[in-house]
C-alpha cells in the first residue's frame, strides 16, 4: 500500500486531510521516540484520525507506545487491540 510514512501523509493531504503544521513533528518525534517501523507508524496515524476524527498528537504518540509495549507489529494486531480497548 504505502511504503514509507511520508507517502502515507502525502495521500492524506491530497485526499484533502489538513494534519496542522505540528502533525509533522508529532509522527517524526513518536517514529524515533518509539522506534517503530513505517508500517506501523502509519496504522497509528490511521487509527488517530479515525477515533479521534482529526490528527491529535498525544493520542498518536500514547498509541505507538501501547503498540510497542504490546509488541503490535501490523494491521491485523493493531485492530485487535483498539477493538481489546472498545475504541472502535
Amino acid at each position: 500500500m504505502f511504503g514509507t510514512v511520508s507517502e502515507y501523509v502525502d495521500h492524506l493531504i491530497s485526499k484533502g486531510f489538513v494534519l496542522g503544521d505540528d502533525a509533522n513533528g508529532f509522527i517524526a518525534f513518536g517514529q524515533q521516540y518509539t522506534d517503530t517501523l513505517d508500517e506501523v507508524v502509519i496504522i497509528a496515524i490511521e487509527l488517530t484520525l479515525k477515533i479521534q476524527k482529526e490528527f491529535d498528537g498525544s493520542f498518536f504518540i500514547s498509541l505507538l507506545e501501547n503498540f510497542k509495549s504490546e509488541k503490535i507489529n501490523n494491521r491485523k494486531q493493531a485492530l485487535r487491540f483498539i477493538e481489546s480497548l472498545h475504541l472502535i
